[in-house]
């Protein structure tokens, strides 16, 4: 059983991810209207955790870079459910190769939510190698505009994932 790691979203988190949205922007395949957010405040939550403050967070300092360093933060809005993957782009996990993946879920609504509210739960659910990555099964997941991506994701379960309760230890030993 994983242990999952409850953050909850602050309205001041929420509102400096907001501002940051256009300046952090990339071209890309869209998913939803709140990709953007959604991976600002994975970081944010991510901060927090791993720092003990989100504020200490490389938003706007790491285009085209990992998250961290050697840690990529992958997010989801979704409701939160177990039957959720940690979803890798094929050619993103090409491209580039951070030694760690960390999973967040951030708990919203509905699938179609356009907006994160404050007070919502995000939920740190797993890591994984970028071995583990690699050698996960890949699919067109699809994204929540269409029925198809049109690109093909490596997926991992989050309830497959490494538990975070070893995260700290394994990342200081890399």
């Amino acid at each position: 059983m994983n242990t999952y790691i409850k953050i909850k979203i602050t309205k001041e988190m929420l509102d400096d991810a907001i501002q940051k949205v256009n300046e952090v922007s990339v071209n890309r395949t869209i998913a939803s209207k709140i990709d953007t957010l959604t991976g600002i405040i994975g970081e944010y939550v991510f901060a927090q955790y791993f720092f003990d403050d989100w504020r200490k967070n490389r938003v706007g300092e790491n285009k085209g870079d990992v998250d961290f360093k050697d840690i990529e933060i992958k997010t989801s809005s979704f409701p939160f459910s177990e039957k959720l993957n940690l979803l890798v782009r094929e050619d993103y996990a090409i491209k580039r190769k951070p030694p760690y993946y960390v999973q967040i879920i951030i708990d919203v609504q509905s699938r179609t939510a356009d907006s994160i509210q404050p007070n919502t739960d995000a939920f740190i659910c797993g890591w994984a190698t970028a071995d583990e990555v690699d050698n996960a099964p890949k699919r067109d997941m699809g994204s929540k505009l269409a029925q198809r991506g049109g690109y093909k994701c490596h997926y991992i379960n989050i309830k497959q994932l490494n538990d975070m309760e070893n995260f700290k230890e394994n990342f200081r030993k890399h």
